[in-house]
């Protein structure tokens, strides 16, 4: 039965690692595309369907990226839960010397990184197209 436990904590792990990745780079593209987009219009001039077009591309811009930060964070309170379920596990069965706790914190630093990385490309693709202008 353990091994069914083990298997199935594993599992989560890896389906946590692969919607974090989901989030962050939707994030990023998004980020990047909305800093082409609202820096063309804003170098097109200054019309009211340009300022329509920036104004909608900065409210996607804003409720995704919040969304992502809340998902990473969320992933990263389930991916604590998750390791330290094993580490329990690990300890329990005996077996605590193969796994490092420090991971723990190596992922916590992880998950702050890519935080600040898809808040860092959401203020540049925000801040810049307005600079243009």
């Amino acid at each position: 039965m353990i091994e069914r436990v083990h298997e199935h904590i594993i599992s989560e792990l890896q389906q946590n690692g692969r919607t974090d990745t989901i989030f962050i780079l939707t994030a990023i593209l998004l980020n990047l595309l909305t800093l082409g987009v609202n820096s063309g219009v804003a170098a097109a001039g200054r019309s009211l369907t340009a300022n329509t077009v920036m104004a909608m591309f900065v409210a996607l811009l804003i409720v995704v990226n919040m969304v992502v930060i809340l998902g990473l964070l969320k992933g990263k309170q389930t991916r604590i839960k998750l390791v330290e379920g094993l580490l329990k596990m690990y300890r329990d069965q005996e077996v605590e010397g193969y796994y490092d706790a420090s991971l723990l914190s190596n992922y916590n630093t992880r998950y702050n990184l890519f935080i600040l990385a898809v808040v860092f490309t959401g203020i540049i693709a925000l801040v810049i197209p307005f600079v243009i202008r």
